[in-house]
């Protein structure tokens, strides 16, 4: 075991004045991305006291539609989840996931912020990506559990509707 470690306080991008908080992952069937040949079900991630405005909703399902339309989110045959997080009260991230090659989760990430931009926007990365925050990982840790179930599973319509009605709603 090692425990000469003099290193360690120099190891954390954490800022010393920040303050974590809970917030809620709330699954909304209701607003699932369903087209032609693949089916996302959607979730938000937000504070439990903030709502997301049904506008800006709307807009990233049409931002997510117009997308695959043009062949720039390519979902064609997939499976999967999106997780829409309200950041504070006017960032939006809308991450895009879906299961491919058998047990892989593919991802798009997606931005707005309300006071600067007319609409989504994909986030360029760099050679270092940033993947999820703790609080996207409410959902995404149910949904591998999710796919993992389904891939134990006959894998017939009938799992694939299971899949679809697996959800979680929580306090992360």
């Amino acid at each position: 075991m090692t425990t000469n470690l003099p290193h360690l306080a120099e190891l954390t991008s954490v800022e010393d004045g920040y303050r974590h908080y809970p917030k809620e992952v709330v699954a909304l069937p209701e607003h699932d991305v369903v087209l032609s040949d693949s089916h996302l079900k959607w979730y938000e991630v937000r504070k439990a006291d903030a709502v997301v405005d049904p506008d800006v909703r709307a807009q990233g399902h049409r931002f997510l539609r117009d997308e695959v339309a043009a062949g720039r989110l390519a979902v064609s045959g997939d499976l999967g989840f999106v997780v829409h997080h309200l950041c504070g009260g006017t960032f939006h991230f809308v991450i895009v996931c879906t299961w491919r090659n058998n047990n892989e989760m593919w991802l798009s990430v997606y931005y707005r912020e309300v006071t600067q931009h007319e609409g989504f926007q994909k986030l360029e990365q760099g050679p270092h990506l940033q993947v999820v925050c703790v609080w996207e990982l409410g959902a995404v840790l149910h949904e591998r559990a999710a796919w993992s179930r389904f891939l134990y599973s006959e894998r017939d319509d009938a799992a694939k509707a299971a899949y679809l009605a697996d959800r979680f709603t929580g306090t992360v």
